[in-house]
């Protein structure tokens, strides 16, 4: 049986999760379908999914059509979570992209289109809620050839919209709409449609319209309703027939990647794993990232709508897996998937969590830790600890997901939080070089350790690259490692408290006393050099090294893409320049006028606040991560969270050797 592993996605409230619902009543998965509204969906599983009526994690269910296995994963809608929708991608063999027949083509929806694209991911289209009033399928398919694919082609047509009878005609699979699409991308079939008709079999035109579904060249459009089922089957055929993956490498090397984590009651972690090579076994050793192997206690793989044990899981299959202890969402299994990389636009702004009862100790403790279980589950939540203010700060895309953070903390945890106001996450990238080097058992050094380290630009979004300028074995490697291990972790707060990116680091000297002991006695650390020595010298150095080459704080800019009616642009345009935006171009868009520009990110929501004001409640804003930026106006600081090295007097005094 083959292994198809499938995404669901929408803008919110387009229907994805009674979908889903729906395609597991049809393949009899369930016993009948759950309603968004009356919170007994299966895959909304969390008190606040339930009650707000939106999927706010990923979730997993399985389904069999014909002989495909379908593994279906349920993912956010709302533009807060688009982390949890883009670490799912990378792990899809295709994907069901939902538009309502009544909103139509919505901001999120033209966002996780390119996401799709960008990924080769190949997507059908299903406009659902024809029968719903005020529906318009023949409007919102314009708008999907017009707006998101050019290559949409129509498999069928819904009669009597916008009525509870509505119902959908199937198109012949060699209808002329069909041939229309697919010679637009084949040359051979257009000849032979011109000049030998009797060539063009529908058995061809159905391996055609795979093979391009799969390139992503054509994204086949069904029109039905999830509730009343109408058109669903025709959708489920299209599944499996459009969307079957190539066979998988079972005896290929392991290779798989983590996308999920998250923790059962009594806190057992369980990681959830797409493979595609090869072979998992229960009693397997598996290291990941470079962490102690660790062995596999259990797997479970989703079918027919349960969950059930195996001995092992293979490529193509995706499993539940017990015994990674260290697991974390992004870790890959065994050998990378080849061309596999991970986009995710980095979180814009971050904010302070404080326990409701801020002088509880123990309340503190409590909240630390559920912080930790979540940015286990999301890693981009970014946990950062301030031990000197006592404060817990997390990173967000919006301002929705400190009502998801909050409710997930009380209800799971146990734990009530309060927030303080939004702030903007900056970065730091080196402009100069910059070099400096304490020598061991010379004033000021107080240290068993000789450091030297330079510092210059590296490209844009690399990270920090460490270099080695001294010959490997002049000292034990475990103070190498220590050296590198404090470089990292010092860059994580520049000298305006932001994380340095694009950053060189070279170890320019190095030295260190050997270990000695007294005669016939033991080991004595005040006359040998340790790790320590080296983890604790190396971010003064660093600090002054950085201080010498300087650094430029950038905030993140977004591209945003406004449609608005014609008479609304200027104001519109006043309002993007009085936030800070520059305005790219102005076109056209079907009726519309279609403004692209940059904004601060930090300024986003208050644009996306007033754009209803300004547009007759008519506009549409789609954003994206677009680049960093220097700031303009006065630097921001962020508190420091470390022993401050900048300030020698004062990190000395709390960590001594």
């Amino acid at each position: 049986m083959t292994s198809l592993n499938l995404g669901i996605l929408a803008h919110v409230d387009a229907g994805k999760t009674s979908l889903t619902e729906r395609l597991l009543y049809d393949a009899g998965a369930i016993d009948r379908p759950g309603s968004v509204d009356a919170g007994t969906t299966h895959t909304d599983t969390l008190a606040l999914e339930r009650a707000r009526g939106i999927t706010i994690r990923s979730a997993v269910v399985a389904f069999t059509i014909g002989d495909v296995a379908v593994n279906l994963i349920d993912t956010p809608g709302h533009s807060d979570f688009i982390a949890e929708v883009e670490r799912v991608l990378g792990v899809l063999d295709g994907a069901v992209l939902v538009v309502s027949a009544v909103e139509g083509v919505q901001a999120q929806t033209r966002v996780l289109m390119r996401a799709l694209q960008r990924l080769g991911v190949p997507t059908l289209v299903f406009v659902n809620k024809v029968d719903r009033l005020g529906a318009r399928p023949d409007g919102v398919l314009k708008e999907i050839t017009d707006l998101l694919l050019p290559g949409a082609v129509a498999m069928g047509e819904a009669a009597g919209a916008g009525t509870r009878d509505a119902k959908v005609r199937r198109y012949d699979a060699a209808g002329p709409r069909l041939l229309d699409t697919l010679t637009r991308y084949d040359d051979r079939l257009l000849a032979d449609w011109v000049e030998h008709p009797a060539r063009v079999t529908p058995s061809r035109l159905a391996t055609t319209l795979q093979d391009q579904v799969r390139a992503g060249l054509v994204q086949p459009v069904f029109f039905g309703s999830a509730i009343s089922g109408a058109g669903v089957g025709d959708l489920a055929d299209g599944i499996a027939e459009l969307l079957r993956p190539a066979p998988a490498d079972i005896a290929g090397p392991t290779s798989g990647v983590v996308f999920k984590v998250e923790r059962q009651p009594e806190g057992t972690k369980v990681a959830h794993v797409r493979m595609f090579g090869g072979t998992l076994r229960v009693r397997d050793r598996v290291a990941l990232a470079g962490r102690e192997p660790a062995r596999l206690t259990a797997l479970q793989v989703y079918a027919d709508g349960r969950v059930t044990s195996r001995a092992e899981v293979v490529a193509g299959e995706i499993a539940q897996v017990w015994g990674l202890t260290e697991a974390r969402v992004g870790d890959v299994v065994g050998v990378p998937k080849p061309g596999a990389q991970h986009r995710f636009a980095p979180p814009a702004l971050e904010t302070v969590v404080d326990p409701v009862d801020a002088a509880d100790t123990a309340a503190r403790a409590r909240l630390h830790s559920a912080l930790a279980r979540l940015a286990e589950q999301d890693p981009l939540i970014g946990l950062r600890q301030d031990d000197v203010r006592r404060e817990l700060s997390v990173s967000l895309y919006g301002e929705v997901q400190k009502e998801v953070i909050a409710a997930t903390l009380a209800s799971e945890y146990g734990v009530r939080a309060t927030f303080r106001e939004t702030t903007t996450v900056c970065v730091e990238r080196v402009i100069g070089t910059g070099a400096a080097y304490q020598v061991i058992a010379v004033d000021p050094n107080p240290f068993l350790a000789t450091v030297g380290l330079r510092v210059e630009p590296g490209p844009p979004g690399s990270g920090v690259t460490f270099r080695l300028g001294v010959e490997l074995g002049s000292m034990p490697p475990a103070f190498f490692v220590a050296v590198e291990q404090a470089v990292r972790e010092t860059l994580r707060e520049g000298l305006h408290g932001w994380v340095v990116d694009g950053c060189v680091v070279t170890m320019t000297h190095s030295g260190y006393w050997a270990r000695q002991s007294h005669s016939h006695g033991s080991f004595d650390a005040s006359m040998s050099s340790t790790a320590g020595d080296f983890r604790t010298l190396t971010p003064l150095v660093l600090m002054a090294a950085l201080r010498e080459a300087g650094t430029r704080v950038l905030e993140p800019v977004s591209r945003v893409e406004i449609e608005l009616p014609d008479d609304c642009l200027g104001a519109v345009l006043a309002a993007l320049t009085r936030l800070g935006g520059v305005p790219v171009d102005t076109g056209r868009r079907g009726p519309s006028t279609l403004l692209t520009g940059h904004l601060p990110a930090g300024r986003v929501h208050s644009l996306q606040q007033q754009l209803p004001t300004l547009t007759h409640g008519t506009g549409v804003l789609v954003t994206e991560f677009a680049h960093y930026a220097p700031v303009r106006g006065p630097v921001p600081d962020r508190a420091r969270t470390d022993h401050n090295p900048l300030d020698r007097q004062e990190y000395l005094r709390r960590v001594g050797r």
